[in-house]
């Protein structure tokens, strides 16, 4: 058995040139050789074409038996926990469309006990955050009206860092409980640009920018900034400061310990966001959960975008990105 195993395996040496008819044999070793490494490739091909098989089906009894544990969660009292993370943007795992859908289910169950906010971003969109922000008020209104008067729970929990937009959203919720090291705050607006005409000028470039409207130029990085625009922005930019601080004083009311310096812009530690009064406690979700809710069970509710909507926007935003750069435009405010 073993050397017909061998007979079969081990390679035929090649035709000595010396012996008569040695051509042929060569064109037979070739042709043998070849077909054996087809034969070869198509073995590992149909390993190869099984494993995957194998692979996949694995995924799919994963994904079922994750889904029925989640669906068996789901009918016990539990705390439903949202991520916000990352830019808050319209094409982003942050956007307004996921964070809300996410609300609406978990105030949709009569087993969530309360919602968790886990947010760690550095800011993004006022509008994106302020729909949020407006969705959480609309929720819990929503559902006060429909349990006669009985209430939802909703608290923000900053990771490492619950800033500007993010925590534009924060403060809708009922408390917002930080860690000791998380970055809390950054109340702000800003837009950027540059100012490159100068050096066109020194390079002796000329800027050929037309436009139908006088201000349809605004901030276009190769031209002089008047006075006069500068002077719009700003007062833009004020206006939505002034949005948001309103929208935090609402939301934090007589626990804001600090003065004007907290709308400044600056940030600070969760020990020191405490002291302002800009957060509530030092907690995790996790004992957020236990100590606020009374929950060890806690459901991830957050919509996240599967491999084929991560792929398409992101090309559809290169796509409108790289237009953007071509045609130029100008940034909205970023809460950042």
């Amino acid at each position: 058995m073993q050397w017909r195993f061998w007979k079969r395996w081990r390679k035929p040496p090649m035709p000595d040139p010396d012996q008569p008819g040695w051509e042929r044999a060569l064109i037979n070793h070739l042709a043998l050789d070849y077909m054996r490494e087809r034969r070869r490739t198509r073995r590992w091909g149909l390993v190869l074409k099984l494993l995957i098989l194998f692979y996949l089906v694995g995924l799919v009894v994963a994904a079922s038996v994750r889904d029925w544990d989640r669906r068996m969660e789901l009918t016990e009292p539990h705390a439903a926990l949202i991520e916000i993370d990352g830019v808050i943007a319209a094409d982003s795992d942050a956007s307004a469309d996921r964070v809300v859908g996410a609300l609406r289910k978990a105030f949709d169950n009569d087993k969530v006990e309360g919602v968790i906010l886990r947010i760690n971003s550095p800011g993004g969109s006022p509008v994106q955050a302020g729909y949020i922000n407006d969705e959480i008020a609309r929720l819990k209104a929503k559902y006060r009206e429909a349990h006669d008067g009985d209430e939802l729970p909703v608290y923000a929990v900053a990771a490492d860092l619950c800033a500007s937009g993010g925590y534009y959203i924060a403060v809708g919720a009922d408390a917002i409980y930080a860690d000791k090291a998380s970055l809390v705050g950054s109340i702000g607006v800003r837009i950027g640009s540059f100012g490159l005409d100068r050096l066109l000028a020194d390079l002796g470039i000329e800027r050929r920018l037309l436009t139908a409207g006088a201000n349809k130029g605004i901030l276009d990085p190769f031209s002089p900034l008047p006075e006069s625009q500068r002077v719009f922005i700003q007062g833009v930019l004020d206006t939505l400061h002034q949005q948001f601080i309103a929208e935090v004083r609402e939301g934090r009311g007589d626990r804001l310990q600090g003065g004007e310096e907290l709308f400044s812009g600056l940030f600070w530690s969760g020990e020191q966001a405490l002291e302002l009064g800009l957060i509530d406690g030092l907690a995790s979700a996790g004992t957020v959960a236990r100590e606020q809710l009374g929950t060890e069970t806690v459901v991830d509710y957050t919509q996240k975008r599967d491999l084929l909507d991560s792929f398409a926007e992101r090309l559809g935003g290169g796509m409108a990105g790289a237009l953007g750069a071509l045609f130029g435009g100008l940034d909205a405010g970023v809460l950042r």
